[in-house]
């Protein structure tokens, strides 16, 4: 039986799926993080190994990955050469990497007009009118990703510095993120010198926590990250009849906090990214056998 994968990678975990030639799933793997301009050969390390679970899910022999088509949606494809690295060093039959956004965009919007807003380590914004597609954002940690978890965990390590500096008023917020560093804020700066984006990302929660509790420094970050995000849907320029559908690890987080014109928007995904990412595996390569449509 021929067999086909489906990949979900970002800044946090990687995830796949196994499914026959006609789409149906037999197996599902989760590894680490799989953004290819963070780390290349780590994302590509996460990626066999979420597939090698997969098949081992399935009750299949993981030597079969050579012989298997897979559709790779990733974080940090549309920057540098680091797709075709990847492709390079890849063990599959044939790939597909597309960026984790069109993966996302096909499993959640199905045959719809309309958009995705991914929030999770990261961001990135997409939409599709017939055969019209635009993507903002997705830029990575450094320059991009605002709204994203690592970018509101940094934002918020920040203003626990502030804080400490007496420069901005401290919170009970700054207070439980000073005290995880023992006190000392020393400690704050070396976390930052050596940390990934998905190390931000964790204290991503913290803000929302608090901000329900009517912290004032959790509220001003969250504050931040929902106008960065519709900024970006802004610039889609969206109309009503369209859906929007948020995606990611912060996407339930994010949605009540949006204004009352995206509310109205905001439909719930078809599928999630790993079954985007099956569908246009099994259109491409499957028993279809015809080009997916992304």
């Amino acid at each position: 039986m021929d067999l086909v994968l489906g990949i979900d990678g970002g800044g946090t975990s990687c995830r796949a799926a196994l499914a026959t030639a006609s789409g149906t799933l037999l197996g599902r793997g989760k590894s680490g993080p799989a953004n290819i301009m963070t780390d290349l050969h780590g994302a590509r390390q996460n990626i066999v190994e979420a597939a090698r679970l997969a098949f081992v899910d399935a009750g299949r022999d993981a030597e079969l990955i050579a012989q298997t088509d897979a559709v790779l949606g990733l974080a940090g494809t549309n920057v540098g050469g680091y797709k075709q690295q990847l492709l390079d060093i890849l063990p599959f039959r044939r790939s597909l990497v597309e960026s984790d956004a069109v993966i996302a965009l096909n499993g959640a919007l199905g045959d719809h007009d309309g958009a995705i807003a991914i929030i999770g380590t990261g961001s990135i914004f997409m939409s599709r009118k017939g055969a019209a597609m635009q993507t903002i954002g997705g830029w990575g940690f450094m320059l991009g990703d605002l709204g994203g978890g690592a970018r509101i965990g940094r934002d918020l390590l920040q203003e626990t510095l502030l804080a400490h500096d007496d420069i901005h008023p401290a919170s009970p917020l700054t207070q439980a993120v000073l005290e995880r560093f023992g006190g000392d804020p020393r400690e704050i700066v070396k976390f930052a010198a050596s940390s990934k984006p998905a190390d931000f990302g964790t204290f991503a929660p913290m803000v929302f926590d608090h901000a329900a509790r009517g912290d004032a420094v959790a509220r001003l970050v969250l504050a931040s990250a929902v106008r960065d995000i519709e900024e970006a849907l802004d610039a889609l320029k969206l109309s009503p009849d369209q859906w929007l559908c948020l995606l990611g690890g912060l996407a339930g987080l994010v949605a009540p906090h949006l204004s009352a014109h995206y509310q109205k928007m905001l439909h719930a995904p078809e599928q999630d990214a790993l079954g985007g990412a099956v569908a246009m595996a099994a259109r491409l390569f499957g028993t279809a056998g015809a080009p997916a449509h992304v």
